[in-house]
């Protein structure tokens, strides 16, 4: 029988829409960066004392967003909640992966003390929470490879490993080139090859890191062809160990020579802070990690689809301020890694998204790491999975107008940890200009106003106890809704408080 005309019309649209969006979707490029500050790149602090030109070009060609977040100021929390669109309270990955402390299963018999000795002086035991990326979840990738994506990790996972089946080919990727339960390039030579990664098969002598990872991803755009792709780059750079490549430290060592005499330190009670960028050897990461972007965009143009490739650049947390070396200063950020100061949370974010978003600006619109998910998938024209990315906003609408100027809902956080970066336990929550923080020991509640003072140094909290108790309601909320585990006041601790060195 012939079917109707308009009927018939409408079939050949939709076939003929599906063979176009099959061979002209939108790909993805993914770039995360281990430690990187929100001061640490020219597109935030354009007086930083590292240069990071491919950063500079990218920006020129996207939207820079200044108030956007990791959501936890360690790492793997902030990794989980990007494949996940779910806070790190919700997925119960609240502290780094191998953190001392508690996991579930592991639990402490009444009045026993943990066994590591960094946390036998301390008033609370940490929250449990849980070591490896649940695989209930339908992460990122999985979601982008149901629709028919080829899906490439390189770099770190730090998300659990082969013991809970929990590396990056279990979670949705097709390839993975790098990455394992470890945290940092601790094998081989680190940062040159040989490496020691089980992973990621040895280079050439001195072949660096951060190149070896770049060349990867290139690799897999220009085999993919005609293929829809999501390539998520996670570095290792520029996590700890401090070590650079030697032409580089020699640029910045003779770049230092030149800087006026400043005061190197300042102290956040219990840490000395770094106050001033000049540590040689992480810049030279810095620069090397600037490189790699480089390369992963020129490998964009020259296979043709840069035109049809959403580019995201953004960090797992803050600049590592207070400890490990002290290699970079936050300022004028309070804080670094580690700490629910700015320092330890607010990272650099650039957004490049052709055809649609705007280039060479900035937007203030607040940005966290659950966003990720459901962006991505309206940028390329896939369903949502609300289910899923729960605690992810859409922020598309923001790259195609900068400007937006409308309130989104209150971003939160909840670290039940000790940091060891110097950082206590305790929950944020973030609403508009406000920021409200509420410690679980040691100090008294925190209210900022970030536009007026993003350096969080005047507390307001008895200057306006009408927004305080708004915050604090909003924070109750959110912990009551994701069943958020708090720390614990035990026995074993309270004898030993008038002991405590913090």
């Amino acid at each position: 029988m012939k079917l109707p005309t308009v009927f018939s019309t409408l079939v050949a649209a939709l076939l003929a829409s599906a063979s176009l969006s099959a061979a002209e979707r939108m790909n993805v490029v993914f770039i995360l960066i281990d430690d990187l500050g929100w001061s640490d790149v020219e597109p935030t602090n354009p007086a930083s004392f590292y240069q990071t030109p491919e950063l500079k070009k990218l920006a020129k060609s996207g939207v820079t967003f200044t108030n956007a977040y990791a959501a936890c100021p360690v790492c793997s929390p902030t990794r989980s909640a990007v494949l996940t669109g779910q806070y790190p309270a919700r997925t119960r990955n609240t502290d780094y992966f191998g953190a001392a402390g508690q996991k579930f299963g592991q639990s402490l018999p009444a009045g026993a003390k943990v066994e590591d000795a960094r946390l036998q002086k301390r008033p609370l035991v940490p929250a449990p929470y849980l070591g490896q990326l649940a695989a209930a979840h339908k992460t990122l990738a999985e979601a982008f490879k149901d629709e028919g994506y080829r899906t490439f990790f390189a770099g770190k996972w730090h998300l659990g490993g082969e013991k809970h089946q929990s590396l990056p080919t279990d979670h949705g990727f097709d390839i993975n080139k790098g990455g394992f339960e470890r945290g940092g390039p601790y094998g081989g030579k680190k940062y040159f090859s040989p490496y020691g990664n089980p992973k990621l098969k040895d280079g050439p002598e001195g072949e660096h890191l951060p190149d070896r990872l770049a060349t990867e991803t290139v690799n897999f755009i220009k085999e993919s062809g005609d293929k829809p792709f999501l390539a998520y780059l996670s570095f290792y750079s520029v996590h700890t160990p401090l070590i650079g490549r030697p032409d580089l430290v020699k640029k910045y060592q003779d770049l230092k020579k030149s800087y006026t005499k400043q005061e190197i330190w300042g102290f956040d009670h219990p840490r000395k802070v770094r106050q001033i960028q000049e540590h040689a050897v992480y810049a030279a990461m810095v620069e090397a990690m600037d490189q790699a972007v480089g390369k992963v965009l020129q490998g964009l143009e020259e296979s043709g689809v840069a035109d049809n490739t959403v580019v995201i650049v953004t960090s797992d947390n803050g600049g590592l301020s207070t400890s490990e070396g002290w290699p970079t200063s936050c300022l004028p950020l309070r804080g670094g890694k580690g700490w629910l100061y700015e320092g330890g949370i607010r990272v650099p974010l650039i957004v490049r998204w052709p055809g649609n978003g705007k280039a060479g600006v900035t937007s203030e619109y607040q940005v966290t790491s659950t966003d990720y998910f459901p962006t991505l998938l309206s940028m390329t024209g896939l369903k949502p999975l609300p289910a899923q990315h729960v605690d992810g906003l859409d922020f598309s609408s923001a790259v195609k107008n900068p400007a937006l100027d409308q309130q989104r809902p209150a971003i939160f956080w909840h670290y039940p940890h000790w940091g060891n970066q110097g950082g206590i336990p305790g929950s944020v929550v973030r609403l508009g200009d406000w920021k409200y923080i509420e410690y679980y020991w040691g100090k008294e509640p925190e209210l900022f106003n970030l536009r007026t003072d993003i350096g969080e140094r005047k507390n307001l909290a008895k200057d306006h106890p009408q927004e305080l108790e708004r915050l604090q309601a909003q924070l109750e909320k959110f912990r009551m809704e994701t069943q958020a585990i708090a720390p614990t006041h035990g026995d074993a601790y309270e004898k030993d408080l008038k002991d405590v060195k913090w």
